[in-house]
């Protein structure tokens, strides 16, 4: 258990970071979730809305630091790259 105020105040600002975190990163899970489920039924225009989406919270994510830019990066790669490969279709 913290003693001094400054670890207590640290304690209490973690808490509240760690929920924040965990709220954007199910966001982003939820949004690749559907985008790969819509990608996999080869169903384009559903596919690019769920893209747009994960990418708006992929890059929210990234600007609060909750993952890594780079990761945010590769994943809109990855999956523009799978949209890209249905849509020729």
């Amino acid at each position: 258990m913290a003693h001094t105020n400054s670890a207590l105040k640290r304690n209490r600002q973690a808490k509240k970071a760690t929920l924040r975190n965990r709220a954007a990163r199910s966001v982003v899970k939820t949004w690749l979730k559907k985008t790969r489920t819509a990608i996999d039924a080869g169903d384009a225009p559903k596919a690019l809305e769920a893209f747009r989406r994960a990418t708006q919270a992929l890059d929210k994510a990234a600007r609060l630091r909750t993952i890594h830019p780079n990761e945010a990066a590769r994943r809109k790669s990855r999956l523009a790259k799978s949209i890209a490969a249905i849509a020729k279709k």
